[in-house]
């Protein structure tokens, strides 16, 4: 995918992730223990060889900008290769980026100086696997001037996205923005929509004649609908045709487990808008257990970020037995390297030098950078942000009015701890 360029939108206010959107853009956001949410699309780019990316961000960026200059520093210009962060400049106008078709019409004049066969437009902001090369040879199959990845999903959950409206061929004939009435499903399959994932493959003349002939503002909601009686607009089942080759580890009929390479794994259709904090959380406990439902340990698509120097994670105390009682230990969860735990820590994703003090217990919940968990506190779904040193004895999520004195409690009861508040 040497000619195609990629220009990633990375300047959401993510005001429904308050407070962890705080003081850091939605896509900076940590994520997994050791990653920010913006580093899954951009391994996705990488990993389906695209080394043209243009980052655009907006609001708050400053975190987003030093993470992608400490970890994402892995291109040669000397083979035309580039990651460049392009903040609003007010080249056309005195307004920031004001959609995802207007941040496009801002920079025409790079599409122009590196004259790209393709353009593709992605979002930083959503937790997925793909293969970008896979759409690529479906839109040159198609003939498109334009194609958009779409996620099958249950016809009951089509009145909260926008639905495509496709024909057997999957061309696009019309839209329905959040439809309560009259839902357009997949031909042949009555349960299921085609909702749109905000991924967008354009022939450069095409986007370039678009944008430069027409005003609107945002490609979803304004330049696609209206461009579908003029151009051949392509839905790219999103489901149907990733394929992610891994290797994944495999339980046997005995209980051991084995190292297979599966042609598709089963993560290659998963896709999560973390844009609340309650799905946010969600798609942290899916890369715990033992066959998560994303795995981060394929060795064939690696996911890419920047990788803090710190020593590997410490488990101190091993004494079970009832009487003197003291052990560390962490079960079904991911820890990050610079941790050290001497309590029992359950279902959790614990970022870098997170530090769980005797006779604590936390269970269900996502730990960020710098943290001290106090001896005896019991933690219980929660979301705490970094640089807290929670008090000995403290219980959060067990008392949910209590809680909401304090805290942000999500409609699923996770129980959110902003940056800095207990030091």
């Amino acid at each position: 995918m040497n000619d195609t360029l990629a220009f990633i939108m990375a300047g959401g206010r993510g005001e429904r992730l308050l407070p962890l959107t705080q003081d850091r853009a939605k896509p900076a956001v940590p994520f997994g223990a050791v990653y920010r949410i913006i580093d899954f699309t951009l391994t996705n780019c990488v990993n389906s060889q695209i080394y043209k990316i243009i980052v655009l961000p907006q609001y708050k960026s400053q975190s987003l900008n030093e993470h992608l200059e400490a970890g994402w520093n892995i291109f040669s210009h000397k083979f035309g290769h580039f990651l460049k962060i392009v903040p609003p400049q007010q080249r056309t106008g005195p307004e920031w980026y004001m959609g995802t078709a207007d941040a496009i019409r801002q920079n025409l004049y790079l599409i122009k100086r590196y004259r790209p066969a393709h353009i593709l437009v992605l979002s930083g902001d959503h937790i997925y696997k793909m293969d970008y090369s896979l759409l690529l040879q479906y839109h040159l199959e198609k003939k498109a001037h334009m194609t958009v990845s779409l996620l099958e999903t249950r016809k009951e959950l089509a009145h909260e996205m926008g639905v495509a409206q496709v024909d057997r061929d999957f061309r696009i004939r019309g839209f329905q923005e959040k439809p309560k009435d009259n839902i357009k499903t997949i031909p042949g399959d009555p349960n299921h929509v085609l909702a749109s994932m905000g991924i967008y493959l354009f022939k450069t003349e095409t986007i370039l004649e678009l944008l430069e002939s027409r005003t609107e503002k945002d490609f979803g909601k304004d330049i696609i609908p209206s461009s579908l009686e003029t151009h051949r607009v392509y839905a790219y089942p999103y489901n149907r045709f990733n394929r992610i080759t891994d290797y994944v580890n495999v339980t046997l009929e005995n209980g051991e487990r084995e190292e297979r390479l599966e042609d598709r794994t089963r993560d290659s259709s998963y896709w999560r808008d973390v844009g609340t904090l309650d799905a946010y959380w969600n798609a942290n406990m899916d890369l715990t257990g033992l066959d998560p439902y994303f795995n981060l340990y394929g060795r064939r698509w690696p996911i890419h970020t920047y990788q803090m120097p710190a020593p590997p994670a410490k488990f101190v105390f091993a004494n079970e037995r009832q009487d003197g009682f003291r052990v560390g230990k962490a079960l079904d969860s991911i820890v990050a390297p610079g941790c050290i735990i001497s309590g029992i820590v359950r279902d959790c994703v614990l970022a870098y030098h997170v530090v769980i003090r005797s006779w604590a217990t936390v269970e269900e919940s996502v730990i960020m950078d710098n943290v001290v968990v106090g001896r005896h506190c019991k933690i219980k779904k929660a979301i705490i942000d970094k640089n807290n040193i929670l008090p000995k004895g403290l219980e959060i999520g067990y008392h949910p009015e209590e809680d909401r004195k304090r805290f942000t409690v999500t409609p699923r009861g996770i129980v959110v701890v902003p940056k800095g508040y207990f030091n």
